[in-house]
């Protein structure tokens, strides 16, 4: 049976999936905010969120988790050292997507992906451009 599966495909393999979706959330983490396809920054959303939890929590099991998940030590540090720190008081709702138009070269549509902290995103470094395909 099929309750309550919902997860974006995105036209991908599922373990391709799980990797891109975790690179995604690894450079939000890093470099704050980014620029990829509305429907990416869909599925990377809850993800993004799901970490921000664990780094609120702090402890070491919530720590390999995250390592366990996006699969970068320098990465999961920075998320339990500089960006869940900004959310402690926050019950949830740690990012925000704003669409930006089309894309030129297929029209796919983009979106801007940031954390909702005004602290977090005025320290955001120059925004980083995810290039994707246009196979979603």
């Amino acid at each position: 049976m099929r309750h309550r599966v919902n997860s974006l495909k995105l036209g991908r393999t599922s373990q391709h999936r799980d990797l891109m979706l975790s690179n995604l959330v690894a450079s939000l983490i890093k470099h704050r905010r980014i620029t990829t396809t509305v429907a990416k920054a869909k599925a990377i959303k809850p993800l993004a969120d799901k970490m921000v939890t664990l780094g609120k929590k702090g402890d070491l099991a919530a720590r390999r988790r995250a390592i366990s998940v996006l699969r970068q030590p320098i990465v999961v540090k920075q998320l339990f050292t500089e960006i869940a720190p900004l959310f402690k008081d926050r019950q949830g709702g740690y990012t925000r997507i704003i669409k930006l138009g089309h894309r030129k070269t297929d029209a796919a549509p983009m979106a801007l992906i940031e954390w909702t902290d005004s602290a977090a995103s005025a320290e955001a470094p120059a925004e980083a451009t995810v290039e994707t395909t246009a196979k979603e």
